[in-house]
């Protein structure tokens, strides 16, 4: 009980001043990134109501930066969760196999369906897919040994991965077999406003839902013996848990496409910080996932004369810290 006491203590003053400061990071980086493009917008031509700069900003850079924001910030939340309930360091949207599994929906509903409605339902019956059969097949394992989820999640990436190539293969070359490898390469290039309202709209929801049941998500990361003498009717409230983060990193998904370790970095990188797993500590977590994919993007804008996609930066840092991760046997959640 004394580490179930741990958990649920109220964010210290240390917690909440990481979380300022990085509130204050990702408000930094949203502004720099609404003036970053190859389009220059002033100050003084928005405040001096230029059209299309205007234009510009809402139609392009405001989407952009929102989905920037509000993504990164679910993807890093989403990280905490799946760590946290799987009680695994390792656990992530993309270890575990559920960015793989929304991308194969996603790239099923840009072959079958028509809509940007459809395709984020595709994604997230993908997604919902994966990380289902990773349960199913972790289950399968009486030992109870943490590493099985992340063994099960590389079964099921293979598995999202074949279906994705068979899609591949089934596409039309010159129009759908494009838009599939755009989704794969993971860039928050060619975001518009028009289409990006209600799946931000849907990640949000499904963002704060996880706040508001970030206690018995805490409760989860105890043994479940221990859940349910504290009354937690752990099955539903998992398979609640796990559908929220799900869609959110759905919601994200089909709009950026695959973009790598945001879900892994996040979390890790808010507990080194708080050293806790409170609720602060699953703030900070959102706040840099929102600071890493937002920055990603702009160095994806700036980096190289023709833009380059997200998920390369983001690699850059994910793949050695994941490395570092299993090298030194951390077992933080």
């Amino acid at each position: 009980m004394t580490s179930m006491r741990r958990f649920m203590a109220s964010p210290t003053r240390n917690s909440k001043a990481l979380c300022l400061a990085g509130t204050a990071l990702l408000a930094a980086l949203a502004f720099f990134s609404l003036f970053c493009g190859k389009y220059p917008l002033t100050l003084s031509g928005l405040l001096g109501g230029d059209a299309m700069q205007w234009r510009v900003f809402w139609t392009l850079r405001f989407s952009r930066t929102a989905v920037g924001v509000i993504g990164g910030f679910a993807l890093g939340v989403a990280g905490f969760v799946y760590q946290t309930v799987f009680r695994n360091p390792l656990a992530s949207p993309d270890v575990i196999g559920v960015s793989s599994g929304a991308s194969a929906g996603a790239a099923a509903g840009i072959l079958f369906l028509s809509g940007a409605a459809a395709v984020t339902a595709a994604a997230f019956a993908g997604a919902l897919a994966a990380v289902c059969l990773a349960l199913a097949l972790s289950s399968l394992d009486r030992s109870g040994r943490r590493s099985t989820i992340v063994l099960a999640g590389i079964a099921v990436h293979s598995l999202a991965q074949t279906a994705l190539m068979a899609l591949k293969l089934t596409a039309d070359p010159e129009r759908e077999l494009a838009s599939i490898e755009y989704w794969i390469m993971g860039s928050l290039n060619g975001i518009s406003g028009y289409a990006v309202g209600g799946n931000l709209a849907l990640c949000a929801v499904c963002a704060a839902a996880l706040f508001a049941l970030h206690r018995q998500i805490l409760l989860l990361s105890a043994e479940e013996g221990e859940a349910k003498l504290l009354g937690v009717s752990v099955g539903r409230l998992r398979l609640a848990v796990l559908g929220a983060a799900t869609l959110a990193v759905a919601c994200v998904v089909s709009l950026s496409g695959l973009i790598s370790f945001i879900g892994l970095l996040a979390p890790h990188g808010a507990r080194l910080l708080t050293r806790r797993n409170g609720p602060g500590t699953m703030l900070l977590g959102g706040l840099l996932g929102g600071a890493l994919l937002v920055g990603a993007d702009i160095l994806a804008r700036t980096a190289a004369a023709t833009e380059l996609p997200v998920s390369i930066f983001t690699s850059l840092l994910g793949a050695p810290f994941l490395i570092y991760l299993i090298a030194r046997g951390r077992r933080d959640v």
